[in-house]
């Protein structure tokens, strides 16, 4: 346990005066993940290429004011519910419920004030296990629109094999929704777009969307189309195709997968991501039944964060989740949460080299 140390610098103030934290977690091989306590942001992660050379591979700023705001969800925590919800609006039991429209006329990542733009209660620690923070948060009855009095505890842990683990748990005291995710952008190179990445995900099916990049409530076989990575190949290879799911999510990929979990239980391969210069690999494992994979195509250069402008592509998303919609998608599975059930779900990413 010696090897590994969490330190902690102030990051800034909020506002209203409150003090953001920033927690660098390091394992004995050298990698390092920073995390602040503002929506439970990974800013940095510096991991090793097959020389053993040490780069920030995701998408972030040095400072907290962008984070403040119109900062696309970049590195955080995603709740009450990642991804959209049509119109806003749900039904449970028998009630219609109506959240903040914040993307079109869609509900978006838990709303403008979602659990990315939080200040979370945290407490490093340094165990068997690794290094890590762990963040709580409450969610008041009504906040966003959703109903309950939600409890939210993440905690995150990087282990001594450059694994950072993130474990999920909720509880509430009404019936509610809770699909909770994490939002990092990836570039293995550090720099560039990573239309060149290799890809390979684990999914033959994903669902696919229409108008406002709402699923039309069923699933597609991937086969023959430029959605099917079960090779791996280049994220660029078909991304400037005409079909007609690129283009609705800004010509690129911005969709829900089934991932094909088989008779598997607990963690599960998603997606494996590889930079053939460096040798960086990513592999994303989740419990989860889906994952968004979204190819950066809304970044349009307007923000600059750690010396890089984020210009269209520059970054790649793998998000572990239930499906978009959930709610009003009668054949997806529910994401309802509901008194004395408890809410548990863990991801990873794990980075390796070849």
């Amino acid at each position: 346990m010696a090897n590994f140390s969490v330190t902690q610098t102030p990051f800034g103030q909020l506002p209203d005066g409150r003090e953001v934290t920033q927690f660098a977690l390091r394992n004995p091989k050298g990698m390092e993940v920073r995390i602040i306590n503002f929506g439970g942001i990974v800013t940095h992660l510096w991991a090793p290429d097959r020389d053993g050379n040490m780069e920030d591979v995701v998408l972030g700023f040095d400072e907290l004011a962008p984070y403040l705001g119109d900062s696309p969800y970049l590195g955080a925590l995603i709740g009450r519910v990642g991804n959209r919800i049509a119109n806003g609006r749900f039904e449970l039991d028998g009630e219609t419920f109506s959240l903040e429209c914040n993307d079109g006329a869609n509900h978006l990542h838990g709303g403008a004030e979602g659990f990315d733009k939080r200040l979370w209660d945290a407490t490093p620690f340094n165990d068997a296990r690794g290094a890590g923070v762990e963040l709580t948060l409450v969610s008041p009855d009504g906040d966003q629109g959703y109903p309950g009095r939600l409890q939210v505890k993440v905690t995150y842990t990087l282990t001594d094999n450059n694994e950072l683990l993130t474990e999920y748990e909720a509880e509430t005291d009404r019936p509610t929704l809770v699909n909770l995710t994490q939002h990092s952008y990836f570039n293995l190179v550090g720099s560039g777009d990573v239309l060149n990445h290799q890809l390979y995900l684990n999914a033959d099916e994903y669902t696919p969307v229409g108008d406002g990049l709402i699923p039309l409530g069923h699933v597609e076989s991937v086969q023959g189309t430029p959605f099917d990575f079960q090779q791996a190949r280049a994220i660029g290879t078909q991304i400037d195709s005409d079909h007609i799911q690129l283009q609705r999510a800004n010509g690129g990929y911005d969709h829900n997968y089934v991932l094909a979990r088989g008779e598997n239980e607990g963690l599960v391969l998603a997606a494996r991501a590889w930079d053939p210069a460096s040798g960086r690999t990513l592999e994303v494992l989740t419990e989860e039944p889906g994952f968004q994979f979204y190819s950066g195509n809304f970044l349009d250069g307007s923000l600059e964060g750690k010396g890089r402008r984020l210009e269209r592509h520059s970054g790649f998303c793998i998000e572990p989740q239930h499906f978009p919609d959930a709610p009003n998608q009668p054949a997806f599975a529910d994401i309802t949460l509901r008194p004395g059930e408890h809410y548990r779900t863990r991801m990873s990413f794990r980075f390796t080299t070849q």
